[in-house]
C-alpha cells in the first residue's frame, strides 16, 4: 500500500472527523447545559470506552520508548571515534610503515570494530595480490555497512509503525462515534460523539509526535553511518598501500 494512498485515506478520515465535530458542537449548542463530564480525564482518553483503544495507546507508548532506546543506541554506535578509532589507524600505519604485519594484526585485535574487521580481511588476503585485497576490503565494507544499518533501521521501523497505530486509533474512534450515535440521545449523544472524536484525534496526534523524530533520527544516523563507513574503506586502502609492492613481489 503506497504512502500516497494512506495519506489520502488519512485526509478523508480527518475531514470526516471535523464534520462530526461540527455536528457535535451544533447538537451541544441546542441541548440543555449538561453537568460536568467525569469522563474527560486522561483515563477517558486512554481507555476511550474500549479495551482495543487502550491496547493501541500501550503500543504507541512502547513504540515511543523503543524509539528513544534505538536513538541512544545509534548515538553511541555511529561515532567517528567508534568507527574510525585514531589509536587503531595510527598503530596500523606505523606498523605497516615498519613492515611489521604481525604488529598490525595485533593492533586490530586490540581495537575490535568495523575498521578492524575490514583491515583483518585485507591482511588475510594480502599475499593473493592487491586486486584481491581491494575486493576483500569492498566486500567486508558492505557487510559492515549492512550490520550497522540493521540497527539504525530500527528507528525507521518505529517511524513507520507509530502513525499506523495512530491511524488505527482514529478508526477505532470513528467506530465508537457511530456506536454512540446509535445508542445515545440528546445531550448525551453530543458528549459521546465529542469524546470518541477526541480519542481518535489524540491517538493520531501522539502517533505523529513519535514518528517525526524517529524518522529525523533515522535519516541523520543513516547518513552519518554511510559517510563514516565509506571513509573507513578509503582509510583501509590508504593504510595498506605500503604493502602493495611487497604483495606484488610475493
Amino acid at each position: 500500500m503506497s504512502m500516497k494512498y494512506l495519506t489520502g485515506k488519512f485526509a478523508a478520515l480527518t475531514l470526516f472527523a471535523l464534520q462530526l465535530a461540527a455536528l457535535a458542537q451544533e447538537a451541544a449548542a441546542e441541548a440543555a447545559p449538561a453537568t460536568a463530564d467525569s469522563g474527560s480525564g486522561i483515563w477517558a482518553i486512554l481507555y476511550g470506552g474500549s479495551i482495543i483503544n487502550l491496547i493501541i495507546w500501550i503500543a504507541i507508548f512502547l513504540t515511543s520508548f523503543a524509539m528513544l532506546w534505538f536513538a541512544i543506541d545509534s548515538f553511541m554506535l555511529v561515532r567517528r571515534d567508534k568507527l574510525l578509532p585514531p589509536a587503531l589507524v595510527e598503530g596500523v600505519r606505523q606498523a605497516l610503515a615498519n613492515g611489521d604485519l604481525d604488529t598490525a594484526i595485533a593492533t586490530c585485535q586490540a581495537h575490535p570494530g568495523s575498521l578492524a574487521n575490514i583491515l583483518k580481511d585485507a591482511f588475510d588476503n594480502i599475499y593473493d595480490g592487491y586486486d584481491v585485497v581491494q575486493q576483500a576490503v569492498s566486500s567486508r565494507s558492505e557487510l559492515e555497512n549492512e550490520k550497522l544499518m540493521q540497527r539504525v533501521n530500527l528507528l525507521n521501523v518505529c517511524g513507520q509503525i507509530a502513525p499506523m497505530l495512530g491511524l488505527m486509533g482514529t478508526v477505532v474512534g470513528m467506530v465508537l462515534a457511530f456506536a454512540g450515535l446509535a445508542s445515545a440521545t440528546g445531550a448525551a449523544k453530543a458528549r459521546v460523539l465529542a469524546n470518541s472524536i477526541s480519542t481518535a484525534l489524540w491517538t493520531t496526534c501522539v502517533g505523529l509526535l513519535v514518528s517525526v523524530p524517529a524518522l529525523l533520527f533515522f535519516t541523520y544516523f543513516r547518513n552519518n553511518a554511510t559517510r563514516l563507513l565509506l571513509e573507513s574503506e578509503a582509510t583501509v586502502l590508504e593504510l595498506i598501500k605500503p604493502l602493495r609492492k611487497a604483495v606484488v613481489e610475493e
